[in-house]
């Protein structure tokens, strides 16, 4: 937000600066020249001291303001992140250590803000004074040669007015540098967050995916979040048929979610390929692939929005008839009927608040799976998407979860006995590696 306006000031401070200097000083001493040539030493030694002290206190006006934008840009990260999880914070914290850490920032930010103060304070006073002997040997030299008989009167009353005029420009031109060369650094902090590249981009050549029946291959994938770590997945390979519903388990840890993400391009692989009805996910666009594809996660994401706007990303231009449709289905329109925001919003129309906030766990997990049934997504993916629920919720979902998982190829994510008995096969994902197990033995032993 404070870029792009910093931009804009930088240019037209940059541009009026040089304009006002190149202008009103060259003119300046091109009409005290000629009178006498010796009426432009002031002006020309004051030039020289002028630019020495610009080349000491800019840059470093321009490292303060960097550093002030930074700690600005960390305080309102305190901020945001204390508010953001504040339940965590009630519960967990104490309310003077979280008040010391909001000060301590505070603090930086104060001194940090000082710091620069005081380089532009030191800049203004060097010029003051810069202008001030400028102003006084000015004067000094026109009535010293016009005693001696080497210039008119008038050249006096030129002098004078030119050289007062001169100071006010460079005082104005110095402020402006000070703006200029803040700007400057609050510009290369912004950029340090725009020019980040993002992680997966469509290539050039890349074609919309073709769903035929959905199968899934994933072929020696390698996967590690960082390179200098050990890699999440080393080698995997799965194949998924067509409609085929695959339970995947594994320890916490093992990359079960990884493998999911990767499918979804969230992530891209170090290496291996993987492929959705023989298409290499690199080469189709980002966009088709998550049309031809739905998600529950356990960790329900919501928008600060209505209940209808959020199950209405599952579908554009939906209606509200089949919104309420698939919020029937999960058994959601009781709680969601009798939902009222602070704003006197009710049912379908009431916001949810901060990523659900004012939604149990359970509801946020019915909204989603209301949002996947609308998506009607060939590929669908569940990552412990009942995990939320209550047994008894969770017999209603599961009867709901089954329509939804007819005709489709369905990855789930699972400890529940519930969930995989509805699997078609189960496969464990240990040590980076895919292993077939036998359901029944798995469920026993777990």
């Amino acid at each position: 937000m404070q870029t792009g306006p910093a931009l804009r000031e930088t240019v037209i401070l940059g541009a009026n600066a040089v304009w006002y200097i190149a202008v009103y000083g060259g003119s300046a001493v091109l009409l005290m020249a000629s009178s006498d040539i010796r009426l432009t030493y002031p002006v020309l030694f004051w030039f020289i001291g002028y630019v020495l002290v610009l080349w000491y206190f800019v840059p470093r006006i321009r490292v303060r303001s960097r550093k002030v934008s930074m700690v600005r840009s960390m305080l309102t990260g305190r901020v945001v992140d204390c508010y953001a999880n504040i339940a965590m914070v009630k519960l967990y914290s104490n309310q003077s250590d979280e008040d010391n850490f909001i000060r301590l920032g505070i603090d930086q930010h104060t001194e940090s803000y000082r710091h620069h103060l005081r380089l532009t304070t030191g800049l203004s006073v060097s010029i003051s004074l810069l202008n001030a002997v400028m102003i006084f040997s000015a004067g000094t030299v026109a009535i010293l040669l016009w005693t001696k008989g080497a210039i008119a009167l008038g050249a006096i009353a030129m002098t004078l007015p030119l050289t007062l005029q001169l100071a006010n420009v460079a005082g104005w031109v110095a402020h402006n540098a000070t703006q200029l060369f803040e700007n400057m650094g609050t510009v290369e902090d912004g950029f340090q967050s725009i020019s980040v590249s993002h992680q997966s981009e469509d290539r050039l050549d890349a074609k919309a995916l073709l769903i035929g029946g959905g199968s899934i291959d994933f072929e020696n994938v390698v996967f590690s979040y960082a390179k200098h770590l050990r890699p999440v997945l080393q080698r995997v390979n799965l194949s998924i048929k067509a409609g085929e519903r695959v339970g995947l388990v594994g320890a916490s840890g093992a990359g079960k979610s990884t493998l999911a993400h990767l499918l979804l391009r969230l992530f891209e692989p170090d290496g291996g390929r993987i492929s959705i009805d023989g298409q290499d996910i690199m080469s189709v666009t980002l966009e088709s692939l998550w049309q031809q594809t739905a998600m529950v996660t356990q960790d329900t994401s919501l928008l600060n929005r209505s209940i209808r706007e959020n199950i209405g990303l599952g579908k554009r231009g939906c209606t509200d008839e089949e919104i309420r449709d698939v919020a029937a289905r999960v058994r959601a329109l009781d709680f969601i009927e009798a939902l009222e925001d602070p704003e006197g919003n009710r049912g379908f129309d009431a916001v949810v608040g901060d990523r659900g906030v004012r939604l149990s766990g359970g509801q946020k997990q019915r909204i989603a799976m209301a949002r996947a049934m609308l998506k009607n997504a060939p590929i669908l993916i569940l990552d412990e998407a009942t995990s939320a629920l209550d047994t008894e919720a969770e017999a209603i979902i599961q009867e709901e979860l089954d329509e939804l998982m007819k005709g489709r190829t369905v990855l789930a994510i699972a400890h529940r006995s519930s969930t995989l008995v509805r699997m078609d096969r189960t496969v464990l994902l240990t040590e980076q590696k895919i292993i077939e197990v036998d359901r029944s033995e798995w469920l026993a032993a777990h």
